[in-house]
């Protein structure tokens, strides 16, 4: 590894040892980068040098006007706040910084700054409680917060000594989003906005991207500089394409790294705009297609199902691409968004350990019912327990290798993770003789009933092609026969009743739409799907119920 450049050298001592990490492919042009650089002058001081400094690169709706930052006024902010962590936090690069907020322009500065000033990046969802930040505090060993000025409840937990959920290791906030004389923007507006950039090695770690929490206590995944440009050149370069006049949108949150790409670093990296906006329903996320003229769109199968039948209230005809990832995009609701709008999804299958997007496909290279192909640069396969490449058409568990991959904090998980050099993100998959993937599953959500492999998104994208049904979640109940059944929590959408009438006519459906062994046996009617910040769906949360 290269030298670091980090004087607090907790993160790079806290890798996992190298004989555990993934193989990398680094021997590849799109990711030729030099030995030493920092992310955030790539995505800044780059993108202004090669002539967009006059140009959007982040609009905001303040008091219900649509306000453009340039990039030139960007890096000025990015450059001044670097200069209040340095200057007046006296932080030291390789610290370890949380980030709260919401999907604001104040929270984009703070981020670019605190990689620019070479601190480490804990970014954190903004409804995490104190019980939630302490275990991610107190892994990291984070000495400083940065957070948004109406998120501070919580962390204020953090910083109480009488608190069961104290952090003795947080030593001091600093607010954003603020007026007030110690926060961010106003310490900020002193300082001159010209930054040199900590002089990081690419191989520097620069976030600590804490998981979802899908499958319960989340992980650290430890990022260096390059994978952040790695998830910028990879993806977007070979299958989103995206240029200068893009204008992306979406909702996943910065705090989560298919939001930090899709909505900050990707458009950053090609020149073009993002619209950040904090709250963003179905309905407000179409308002901001129209209104800013979107072209990009980033976000989960559920709002893409919640907002075709609110495509006719909206102009989206400046629209181009939309990326679906987070969890798997029934076949139901590609459909029904192709019909609403027109457009043909861009499906993708990514992960906090790989940083972002590695198998996917777009127009002519879609195949019916695949995820897509891997990303150039990883390369997938689908083996047996023991490792071992399985047949074309044959299930199997997903294994991937690329630039990016598996470097978790101090976890024991890291071994399960990582085998023989692939990364294992734990799903159930086939390929076919092209390389196309088709997800199957979690791979411990595969549902297996009287010795049949059943998958749960299968039904569940069966189930949502009935009219009665608004979501839906499939998972394996316990039987002393079988083993285990087929169990469907279901919305009802609004004019059907929950009663034995419809179980039968569900089953039914089912029953006549795939193999009939793949019904669920058990179905319960419920108002709402137990689901992530991030929109997955939490199946141990259901497999609870």
């Amino acid at each position: 590894m290269e030298p670091s450049a980090h004087v607090d050298t907790f993160a790079r001592d806290h890798l996992p040892p190298q004989d555990q990490w993934p193989v990398f492919l680094l021997d590849n042009p799109d990711i030729a980068y030099p030995a030493r650089f920092n992310c955030a002058t790539e995505l800044l001081d780059r993108t202004i040098e090669a002539g967009h400094r006059d140009r959007p690169a982040i609009w905001s709706e303040v008091n219900g006007e649509a306000r453009a930052t340039t990039y030139g006024e960007l890096l000025a902010l990015v450059n001044r706040s670097a200069h209040v962590l340095v200057d007046e936090l006296g932080l030291k690069p390789g610290n370890r910084v949380l980030l709260r907020g919401p999907n604001t322009l104040q929270m984009a500065v703070a981020a670019l700054a605190a990689l620019k000033a070479g601190l480490v990046l804990v970014p954190t969802m903004p409804l995490l409680r104190a019980k939630e930040l302490k275990q991610i505090i107190d892994k990291a060993q984070i000495g400083a917060a940065l957070c948004d000025a109406r998120l501070t409840d919580e962390l204020a937990r953090c910083r109480d000594p009488q608190d069961e959920y104290f952090c003795a290791g947080l030593q001091q906030t600093c607010l954003f989003h603020d007026d007030g004389a110690d926060a961010l923007e106003t310490l900020a507006t002193s300082k001159p906005d010209h930054f040199t950039a900590c002089d990081t090695a690419a191989d520097d770690v620069c976030l600590i991207a804490f998981t979802s929490g899908t499958t319960g206590l989340p992980k650290g995944c430890m990022h260096f500089h390059r994978d952040v440009l790695m998830m910028c050149d990879l993806f977007p370069r070979h299958v989103l394409k995206p240029s200068a006049t893009d204008v992306f949108c979406g909702t996943p949150p910065l705090a989560f790294t298919f939001g930090l790409g899709g909505v900050l670093c990707f458009p950053l990296r090609v020149g073009a705009s993002t619209v950040l906006i904090e709250r963003l329903t179905p309905e407000s996320l179409l308002q901001t297609v129209e209104r800013f003229h979107a072209t990009i769109m980033f976000t989960a199968p559920t709002f893409y199902r919640q907002m075709a039948p609110l495509v006719p209230r909206f102009d989206i005809s400046s629209l181009r691409k939309t990326v679906s990832a987070g969890e798997a995009l029934p076949d139901s609701t590609r459909h029904l968004w192709r019909e609403a709008s027109g457009i043909e999804m861009i499906d993708g299958i990514g992960g906090t350990e790989l940083i972002h997007i590695f198998i996917s496909a777009a127009g002519a290279d879609i195949r019916p019912h695949a995820i897509g192909r891997a990303v150039p640069g990883y390369i997938v396969q689908a083996v047996d327990d023991a490792m071992q490449p399985v047949p074309p058409g044959t299930i199997g568990k997903l294994a991937v290798r690329g630039p990016t991959g598996c470097r978790y904090l101090a976890d024991d998980r890291q071994t399960k993770f990582v085998r023989d050099g692939w990364n294992l993100p734990g799903d159930s998959v086939y390929l076919d003789e092209d390389g196309y993937v088709f997800y199957q599953a979690r791979a411990d959500d595969m549902i297996v009933s009287a010795g049949y492999n059943i998958s749960g998104p299968e039904v569940e994208s069966v189930l949502l092609q009935h009219d009665a049904v608004a979501e839906c979640g499939v998972v394996g109940a316990p039987d002393e026969t079988r083993g285990q059944v087929v169990k469907a929590f279901i919305v009802l959408n609004p004019g059907f009743t929950a009663d034995d009438s419809m179980v039968a006519q569900l089953q039914e459906f089912v029953k006549n739409n795939v193999a009939p062994y793949k019904y669920p046996r058990l179905i319960a009617f419920v108002d709402a799907l137990p689901r992530t910040e991030t929109g997955k769906l939490k199946r141990f949360a259901l497999r609870s119920l």
